[in-house]
């Protein structure tokens, strides 16, 4: 029987909070409800600093969590006054919280995962279940630990008997390929991240509106040339990345050589990056596949999604909301979808996505 569910997605981008209210099963998510709430600007300062070591970071992560949840709090209860429904209707939270370290596999052959979240403060605040912490179980078992969204892409894109590819664009771009018989997923690299800070440090905006600002400028090959040498970019899935790597000091590494590019011509560049990862990610591994379906952010830039489009010719690349979920929704969704598969004892993650030892029930429960 369906259940309701709130999903809450804070991503890379450090734009906001996306929540949603959805009846969720073990096969699909249906969302009622949708609200973003954005960052207040020192919040979202705060956890882009997070992101690299710095003074007292520790005692500031956890004043940043308490803020963050504050956050999420008042989302949960604007999407309840929406639906006009209260607490006791919604079987538990999917709060994912806001990652701010992610280094699997690395250091002691097990690494860590880290995202800043209370949610024994968003138990308190909503007197709602929480499901929480879903990416470590998976690190714990050998795995990425990340994507976490292919099952769920799985579940509300998949098509028997096809090849579908589905591109999330966040602040990083991550690709599930879905089959009958295996499911790829993995972070092809950077999605809006590096976009976004050139955008704000150079402009003032927060983002490149529709790409406008890009697709005014020229892209600059040899710097192209440059970016796309990144040895992640080259790795064979399982992979994971996130700001660890690609990050404005990263970029601006790569600029020391090129320092006669305009401003906007990095951001051209910068764009055709992103398209250029993501694009060879598609043909080397979703062959057989004619249907791209983007999400997130991303597919709100109306010069990126130009240019992935041209870039694969043979394919039919459109945003998830011509498959009937808009793409700001997407990422939330799937996270009140992982917590009803946590609540029921059912696995979130796939092998053959993050190359865990097995498939394993994800996160933490925390009881209102």
């Amino acid at each position: 029987m369906p259940e309701f569910y709130i999903g809450l997605m804070s991503g890379t981008s450090l734009d906001g909070v996306d929540g949603v209210l959805a009846e969720c099963s073990a096969g699909h998510a249906r969302v009622i409800q949708h609200v973003h709430h954005p960052f207040p600007a020192s919040l979202a300062t705060e956890l882009l600093h997070l992101n690299t070591p710095g003074e007292h970071e520790l005692h500031r992560a956890a004043l940043a969590a308490n803020a963050l949840v504050r956050r999420y709090a008042q989302v949960v209860d604007a999407l309840l006054h929406a639906a006009s429904l209260g607490p006791s209707a919604v079987r538990a939270i999917g709060a994912h919280g806001q990652t701010v370290r992610h280094r699997p596999g690395e250091f002691d052959g097990t690494g860590y995962t880290l995202q800043l979240n209370n949610p024994a403060l968003l138990a308190e605040l909503t007197n709602i279940d929480v499901v929480a912490d879903f990416r470590s179980r998976d690190v714990a078992a050998g795995g990425q630990g990340a994507p976490l969204v292919p099952a769920f892409h799985q579940a509300v894109f998949g098509q028997p008997g096809q090849t579908v590819a589905v591109l999330n664009i966040g602040g990083i771009a991550n690709l599930s390929v879905l089959r009958d018989v295996r499911v790829l997923g993995f972070d092809c690299g950077p999605g809006n991240a590096l976009m976004d800070a050139w955008c704000q440090q150079h402009t003032g905006q927060p983002f490149d509106a529709e790409g406008r600002w890009a697709a005014s400028g020229r892209v600059d090959d040899a710097l192209l040339q440059a970016l796309l040498s990144e040895p992640y970019l080259a790795l064979p899935p399982p992979k994971s990345t996130g700001r660890d790597l690609f990050n404005p000091t990263w970029l601006t590494t790569k600029l020391q050589a090129f320092p006669a590019v305009a401003a906007v011509d990095v951001q051209a560049t910068l764009t055709e990056l992103t398209a250029r990862a993501c694009a060879a990610d598609v043909l080397r591994h979703a062959n057989g596949g004619h249907r791209l379906i983007v999400c997130g952010g991303g597919a709100l830039n109306t010069y990126l999604m130009q240019r992935l489009q041209a870039l694969l010719p043979a394919w039919e690349v459109g945003s998830s909301a011509q498959a009937g979920l808009p793409p700001l929704q997407v990422e939330a969704a799937a996270f009140a979808w992982l917590a009803c598969r946590t609540v029921h004892r059912q696995p979130g993650s796939l092998q053959s996505v993050t190359g865990a030892q097995g498939a394993r029930v994800l996160g933490a429960v925390y009881p209102a």
